[in-house]
């Protein structure tokens, strides 16, 4: 991989959804951004969603990412809820699409191998590799820090698919 690319991880939610933005250069990250974009739980499911997209709307005009990572959705216990989440993830995923983003989908559990190096890691350590990874940063809370797991995951991923083209490439 040459230059350097910027990437935008997301982690849908409802109430808040996080999202993350890093610099990608060769096997180095930078943090650029992170933050939360919110609804108003008191308004109609069609109103929240609209919010969440009108958000991410503008962190990808301000930020310029040139690819999206999101998180796939685990089944909850409750189908209403992960309904609700599907619909989301949707918005989510049309934002990214809008802006010509190619869009990876990364499972929760290999999003914390590629972080924390277990794939049942719990929040508070991936919040913490996401530190260590990225340093000096503040993160504004999980959905946040989930986000940028994300974006890191998928950067690794990419660098080694990178790599690997180039290898099959040699005569």
């Amino acid at each position: 991989m040459r230059g350097t690319f910027r990437l935008l991880g997301l982690d849908p939610g409802l109430r808040r959804t996080g999202w993350g933005v890093i610099d990608v250069t060769d096997n180095r990250c930078r943090h650029v951004a992170n933050g939360t974009v919110r609804s108003r739980d008191d308004d109609p499911l069609a109103e929240r969603l609209k919010q969440i997209h009108a958000g991410l709307v503008t962190v990808i005009a301000e930020y310029r990412p040139e690819g999206a990572a999101i998180e796939e959705t685990f089944v909850n216990k409750n189908p209403g809820s992960t309904l609700k989440l599907g619909q989301v993830r949707g918005v989510v995923m049309l934002a990214a699409a809008q802006a010509g983003l190619p869009v990876a989908e990364y499972a929760p559990n290999a999003i914390k191998k590629a972080i924390v190096g277990a794939g049942h890691a719990a929040k508070e350590q991936i919040h913490l590799m996401v530190q260590v990874l990225l340093p000096g940063i503040a993160i504004e809370g999980p959905d946040s820090a989930d986000a940028l797991a994300a974006a890191l995951c998928h950067a690794h991923i990419y660098a080694t698919e990178s790599r690997i083209a180039l290898l099959e490439a040699r005569p």
